[in-house]
């Protein structure tokens, strides 16, 4: 009954913000007795999982305590894609303490460079962390079909990796202390629009987004949760077919919606190199040029035809575009928007809204922000594990000069 009713104070207060309850808010929201509600949060903040802010200036009487997340409770977040490596340490208030952004062709690295340079970076990440900060753990953002419970990456077309255990590599360097999970990189991005923090709801319940980078990734959110299937391999919508007869793709198969709006195959048909900043194409469809006007249009297109499919199976009201799609959505929408009113049989009803994902604080990254928010949720649903939990989290003789701790 006592880790049940931590989980549920705790919960009370994430979901609370950006409202700051007090104990008495907590007791009233939770059906708590006052005492029970005191009690359980003296419990959560003397743990860490939640911090007493300042009071307010007081009007009459004795004014309440307003409570927060924890400031000192924190996971690392890791994330490989076609063209980046990062790594990234966010608090229970989904505070960005210390990150690390590598710009790389990782498909010409392989997967043992990737991972020890993934490892490095990671080690620097937490070298730059405030004293007193504890982990509760790591996840690592995967761009493929993922075997979680395995921590087997299985297949990565755009990396041209198959059967990959990164614990293999950041089990025995700098993580060899940390427990370390994987997921796939849309589904944990999709995270990041669900929850504005760790528990705290965001503003939208069911969506689709869309992670793009070199490839396409997706997920479907519905009531705030992530749709993963029975072996956690939904939103594979690059790899919808959009044309049989079109592009061969790295998958094996032709036609697939990332052969047409993924971010290389879009600049290279916009007459661009594939290291432009999509900016550059927004520049160049502005200023008229018809080269690149067509390979948008014809991207969006073929979003549109992906997206369709899937608005007609799950009724789901809001698309909400990552990564580089989002950077040039404002491109996207006009072709975006009149595919969807002709394809989508309820358009006529309700029109699927399109947004572009906010900015993350290191762009193309939101995939280590939510393997963060993913570890951290494990706190806020069993925090009393946390509370008599907590040890050191780097080998003995670097505690003292990071003073950074873990949950074991």
């Amino acid at each position: 009954m006592r880790e049940s009713n931590l989980a549920l104070v705790a919960r009370t207060v994430a979901a609370a913000a950006p409202t700051h309850y007090s104990r008495a808010d907590v007791a009233a929201a939770t059906s708590m007795t006052r005492a029970t509600a005191s009690r359980l949060v003296d419990e959560l903040v003397a743990g860490g999982v939640v911090d007493e802010l300042d009071r307010p200036a007081p009007r009459r009487g004795r004014p309440a305590t307003p409570l927060t997340l924890g400031s000192r409770i924190a996971a690392l977040g890791l994330q490989i894609d076609a063209g980046f490596l990062a790594a990234r340490v966010v608090n229970l208030r989904g505070e960005v303490l210390a990150e690390w952004v590598e710009r790389v062709d990782v498909a010409a690295l392989g997967p043992l460079t990737a991972l020890r340079r993934l490892d490095a970076g990671g080690g620097d990440v937490l070298r730059r962390l405030p004293p007193g900060t504890g982990l509760v753990g790591a996840r690592l953002a995967l761009p493929g079909i993922v075997a979680v419970a395995d921590g087997l990456l299985l297949r990565a077309p755009n990396l041209g990796w198959s059967d990959v255990r990164p614990a293999d590599v950041l089990d025995t360097g700098t993580f060899a202390d940390l427990t370390l999970t994987i997921g796939n990189e849309a589904d944990l991005a999709a995270r990041t629009v669900a929850e504005r923090a760790p528990g705290q709801p965001g503003a939208l319940p069911d969506f689709i987004y869309l992670s793009g980078e070199i490839g396409i990734g997706g997920a479907v959110v519905r009531d705030g949760t992530v749709i993963t299937g029975p072996h956690g391999w939904a939103g594979e919508i690059g790899h919808v077919c959009v044309d049989p007869n079109g592009p061969s793709c790295p998958c094996g198969s032709t036609g697939c919606l990332e052969r047409y709006a993924g971010r290389h195959t879009l600049l290279a048909a916009a007459g661009l190199p594939a290291t432009a900043h999509p900016e550059l194409l927004r520049d160049r469809v502005r200023a008229g040029d018809p080269t690149a006007g067509h390979a948008v249009a014809a991207a969006a297109r073929a979003l549109g035809v992906a997206l369709a499919s899937v608005i007609n199976m799950f009724d789901v009201p809001t698309v909400v575009l990552g990564g580089h799609l989002g950077q040039i959505a404002d491109l996207l929408c006009a072709d975006l928007d009149e595919a969807l009113r002709t394809r989508v049989l309820s358009a006529r009803w309700v029109m699927p809204k399109i947004i572009a994902a906010g900015p993350g604080a290191a762009p193309g990254a939101s995939g280590a922000s939510g393997a963060a928010f993913a570890e951290l949720a494990t706190v806020i649903a069993d925090p009393a594990r946390w509370t008599s939990r907590a040890t050191d989290v780097l080998p003995p003789g670097r505690e003292e000069s990071t003073g950074v701790h873990r949950d074991r």
